[in-house]
């Protein structure tokens, strides 16, 4: 079934808010070049990093939970009409950050095409949602993070092409620096690589220059539901995960439990968000039980397509 939910509540802004410490790296030492293609030991800095005025940012921390992809998807929603009236107001418009895992799904950007499922729609494995996103079908599912950037590009650069690129940029400075991971963009495709596989998924919508939906990185994702789909409808290429990555060169000790990995790679990608966009970052930190008490459930202005 592909499914489309309505808007929602937006989640009360209380909690324990302070600037995020700094993040202390951890850079592997002894890489031997049988994988000099995937792993480097020099970070990058961005190119693209504005020399603006340091702004805050609040970040939601569900990086730990996994939360239902249509209640996240309607809390976007509700803070963009937020933040739209802010705007109209001629009120300042402070960005948002929110991360989390979800629960196995499907997603489809708008224009979206069913020749990129390899299964019968009426036997879906997973829930589909079908969403005003651009980019065509991925996967969401535990083990992956999921950064949900909501911020107003005014304050930023009014320009999507830079948008994309510095989301990317986010992911790739998170790889190499962190974990030594030679990533990469490949011209002409969005999202951020190392070698042939596709670490992390970029989407995104963009309206009246607020932005929503964003990017997914891999971390220790199971690999298996891309194997029922045409990620982002690209054939010849492969998806991975960082955790496979490091074992591949015998990394993985490093990181005893997926847990682990997990705070790690939401450190870094914090760290680097703040870096690449110049946001101050104060965490938000919500109980899943009360988050999920703020959604409202289903209405009559729901939308569900049975196939």
């Amino acid at each position: 079934m592909i499914l489309s939910t309505p808007s929602a509540g937006c989640l009360p802004s209380r909690s324990n808010t302070h600037r995020r410490p700094e993040l202390q790296r951890s850079h592997p030492r002894n890489v031997f070049f049988k994988f000099d293609q995937i792993l480097h030991s020099k970070p990058s800095r961005s190119p693209l990093t504005l020399n603006a005025r340091q702004r805050t940012c609040e970040c939601f921390d569900l990086h730990q939970d996994l939360i239902p992809y249509g209640d996240a998807w309607s809390w976007q929603k509700e803070i963009v009409r937020e933040k739209m009236g802010l705007i109209d107001a001629n009120q300042d418009c402070p960005d948002t950050l929110i991360v989390l895992q979800h629960h196995p799904v499907y997603t489809m950007g708008t224009n979206s095409t069913e020749e990129y499922l390899n299964f019968d729609l009426k036997d879906s494995p997973f829930p589909i949602y079908r969403t005003e996103r651009g980019g065509e079908v991925t996967y969401h599912g535990p083990g992956q993070l999921v950064m949900y950037p909501i911020i107003n590009l005014r304050n930023h650069k009014m320009d999507l092409h830079w948008y994309l690129r510095a989301l990317e940029e986010v992911v790739i400075c998170v790889l190499s620096s962190t974990f030594s991971i030679n990533a990469h963009r490949i011209n002409g495709l969005t999202g951020v690589w190392a070698g042939n596989q596709k670490l992390a998924a970029i989407g995104i919508r963009v309206s009246k220059w607020i932005t929503f939906h964003g990017l997914a990185l891999n971390v220790t994702t199971d690999l298996t539901p891309f194997n029922w789909i045409v990620p982002c409808g690209i054939r010849n290429r492969k998806v991975g995960n960082i955790k496979e990555l490091l074992r591949e060169v015998d990394l993985h000790t490093r990181f005893q439990k997926d847990c682990q990995l997990i705070d790690i790679s939401f450190e870094a990608l914090i760290h680097e968000f703040s870096e690449v966009f110049q946001l101050d970052i104060y965490h938000k930190t919500i109980p899943t039980l009360e988050f999920l008490k703020q959604i409202p459930k289903s209405s009559p202005g729901e939308i569900s397509y049975n196939f």
